[in-house]
């Protein structure tokens, strides 16, 4: 016998997690601030093209990585972390910190780095953050940071990021 409101609770999930992301914020970043922002609008073949397997998934799809697989986890060196997708830098090593989450985690990010959305994958809203030139996902922003001066932790797939020494 089908219990009606195991029917109904199990609609309601499916229309919210259908209908709401559709009214998700859209960039916060003026793209004409971003050096050859026109030039990194590829279409998917492209993008599938330029990466590879969990890259793609990530970046393009708005997976999420295993915590700790990424070796950019432990990168301790000087320099700036930079999207994986289209080589813009996002985040200074001056702002990463060691969050205990098993992703690289940064207080604070460059100057017109980000985007921003509001996702309810998880029927919570969450703030997921992308890179404002190319639009790949990174992850997601928690006001649980140790910074005083943004108290926010920017826990970001390591696959969604490449280091560049200083």
């Amino acid at each position: 016998m089908i219990d009606r409101r195991k029917v109904l609770t199990g609609a309601a999930l499916t229309a919210v997690s259908t209908i709401v992301p559709a009214k998700a914020e859209s960039m916060k970043t003026d793209p004409s601030t971003i050096p050859d922002f026109d030039k990194w609008q590829l279409s998917e073949k492209q993008w599938k093209e330029r990466l590879e397997g969990e890259a793609y998934a990530v970046l393009r799809r708005e997976a999420t990585e295993r915590p700790w697989t990424s070796p950019l986890n432990d990168e301790k060196r000087l320099g700036v972390f930079a999207c994986a997708g289209c080589g813009y830098d996002l985040f200074s090593s001056e702002s990463k910190f060691e969050s205990g989450t098993g992703w690289p985690s940064f207080f604070d990010h460059l100057p017109n780095a980000l985007g921003e959305k509001t996702d309810f994958k998880l029927i919570i809203p969450r703030t997921e953050y992308h890179c404002a030139r190319c639009g790949g996902h990174q992850g997601h922003v928690f006001k649980d940071g140790p910074s005083e001066k943004t108290g926010l932790r920017y826990c970001n797939n390591g696959v969604a990021l490449t280091f560049k020494p200083a």
